[in-house]
């Protein structure tokens, strides 16, 4: 038994007189093109961002995707990107607009050295989207009732009929004075329909079954008299979502924690890219913070 005690005592001393750094050596593999875009029924100028990914030591080195050809098409027209001239892997369209109810694909040719030209595509189906928000409402919130708080929170409240369709999902995402508060993907929220499609969200009847669906807070040292507040809500597919999802719930870059190419993608073919192509349509509504 005190044999069994010394040999435990070496070997803890051992893990903890261990001063030398370790480098782990990782194996890594060629470079992946990674795709971020979308298209919307908006009329505006449509984005799609390419990259290479990095290895885990030079994070910070992205390569862009310079020289690729771009284009989206729903079977009878073909909308191109054209690369921007100062930000390299940045493509546009013209000023256009998408249409509900209507499958799109996402057709990407990037070169390279060895094939020519690489030969990338993703589709999305751009769902319906209620006609209207009709209001937004402010609520103050306070997770500690009956202890002062320096600053009042509101909670933020759409009031919407919503569709029938439980398939749908909706991404919010919010403005303040024009600037976004959720311009990362981690930062925007997702809602599912299932359960409450058909009901007036927020309203009355929803809420006997439901608890009120909030889209986000901002605090009153954040807002000033006459601030507009704005909120897009974008009905996104169901698999969209999921990879929404998957991205926020990542580790991070860490490979012992759960690299970020575990996350889904709808780029294909399999295995030659990360990223998403997605197709919403749009509906917006905003208000004005008055203060009292």
């Amino acid at each position: 038994m005190k044999k069994l005690k010394l040999i435990v005592l070496l070997l803890l001393l051992g893990l903890f007189s261990c001063t030398e750094d370790i480098l782990i050596d990782l194996e890594e593999g060629s470079p992946l093109i990674g795709v971020e875009g979308s298209f919307t029924d908006e009329y505006k100028r449509h984005e799609v961002i390419l990259s290479y990914t990095a290895d885990f030591y030079n994070a910070e080195a992205i390569r862009m995707v310079t020289g690729a050809r771009v284009v989206v098409t729903d079977g009878v027209d073909t909308i191109p990107y054209l690369e921007q001239a100062d930000q390299p892997g940045h493509y546009l369209t013209d000023s256009v607009a998408g249409r509900k109810n209507t499958l799109y694909r996402l057709l990407v040719d990037v070169p390279d050295e060895v094939e020519g030209f690489k030969h990338l595509f993703a589709e999305s189906y751009m769902a319906d989207n209620v006609e209207v928000i009709d209001s937004l409402v402010l609520k103050p919130f306070n997770l500690f009732p009956g202890v002062p708080m320096r600053d009042t929170i509101f909670m933020i409240y759409p009031y919407f009929q919503s569709l029938p369709d439980p398939s749908i999902v909706y991404l919010v995402r919010l403005f303040e004075d024009g600037v976004s508060k959720s311009d990362t993907l981690t930062r925007v929220l997702a809602i599912p329909m299932a359960g409450y499609a058909g009901y007036y969200v927020n309203g009355p009847e929803f809420l006997l079954t439901n608890m009120e669906i909030a889209v986000g807070m901002i605090a009153t040292s954040e807002l000033h008299d006459n601030e507009v507040i704005r909120l897009d809500l974008l009905s996104i597919p169901l698999d969209y979502m999921t990879f929404v999802y998957n991205l926020s719930m990542s580790m991070g870059s860490n490979p012992l924690m759960g690299p970020p190419t575990n996350v889904i993608t709808n780029i294909q073919p399999a295995g030659s890219a990360v990223g998403w192509f997605y197709a919403a349509s749009v509906a917006s509504v905003e208000m004005v913070y008055r203060m009292e």
